[in-house]
C-alpha cells in the first residue's frame, strides 16, 4: 500500500512505515526492482521455502539488503526467526532516509519482532544480518536475548561479533549469543563491494 500527502510519500511493505521526505517517485518502485535483481539461486532458495536452513534465511536478508541498495542505502538486511522456523521481524538499512542513525537493518527487524511478539525479549529466536553487526547492534542483540547471530560477511572496521570486537564471547556481559560466520558470505561481501564500486564511479 502506497500513502502520498503534501510533498512526503509513505511505504508500507513487510516493513514499518517508513518515510521519505524528498517526496520522489522512484522511491515507490524499488520493490519491483528488488525480485529483478535477484540471481537464480536466491531466488531458488526463497521459493523452496522448506529447506529452512541457514543459507535460505540469508537469502531472505540479502532480499533485505536489495531493498536498501534500491533506495541508495548501505545495502544491510536482516530478518529474526523464532523457534518455529517462522520469519517474526525483517528490516534493511535506512538510517539516511529516515534521518535515523539507529535505523540499522538489525534494529528495524528486532522492532519489528518485538512487537509481532508483544515482548521486549527474544528468547529461542536467531537474527540474520548480511553483514557483521555493528555495536549499537550488538548492544541490541544481546538485550533482546537473541539466542543466535548469523551473519555473512566479516566488517573489520565496524563488526562487535567477532571482528573489531567479540561481544558474542564476552563473558562480562549477562547474555552471550551463538555467533555463526560466514553463511552466503560471497553473495553479500559481493553487494557491498558493487555499491560502494558504482558510489566511487559516481563521484569521479
Amino acid at each position: 500500500m502506497v500513502c502520498f500527502v503534501q510533498r512526503s510519500v509513505f511505504i508500507k511493505l513487510t516493513n514499518p512505515i517508513l518515510k521519505f521526505n524528498q517526496g520522489k517517485l522512484y522511491f515507490i518502485i524499488f520493490f519491483y526492482l528488488v525480485d529483478n535483481d535477484l540471481t537464480s539461486r536466491e531466488k531458488a532458495y526463497i521459493k523452496e521455502g522448506w529447506n529452512m536452513n541457514d543459507e535460505y534465511y540469508m537469502m531472505l536478508a540479502i532480499k533485505e539488503a536489495k531493498k536498501a541498495e534500491a533506495i541508495d542505502e548501505v545495502p544491510v538486511g536482516a530478518v529474526v526467526v523464532d523457534e518455529s522456523q517462522g520469519v517474526i521481524g525483517q528490516g534493511f538499512n535506512c538510517p539516511i532516509s529516515t534521518q535515523d542513525p539507529t535505523s540499522h537493518a538489525e534494529i528495524v527487524a528486532i522492532r519489528l519482532a518485538c512487537g509481532r511478539v508483544n515482548n521486549y525479549r527474544l528468547t529461542q529466536t536467531s537474527i540474520y544480518v548480511t553483514i557483521e553487526p555493528c555495536i549499537m547492534c550488538m548492544g541490541a542483540i544481546i538485550h533482546a536475548r537473541i539466542g543466535r547471530v548469523v551473519f555473512g560477511a566479516s566488517d573489520p572496521k565496524w563488526g562487535a561479533a567477532l571482528s573489531l570486537y567479540q561481544m558474542g564471547s564476552d563473558h562480562r556481559l549477562n547474555h552471550n549469543p551463538e555467533v555463526v560466520s560466514g553463511i552466503c558470505e560471497q553473495e553479500t561481501k559481493a553487494l557491498m563491494k558493487d555499491f560502494f564500486r558504482k558510489k566511487r564511479r559516481h563521484r569521479d
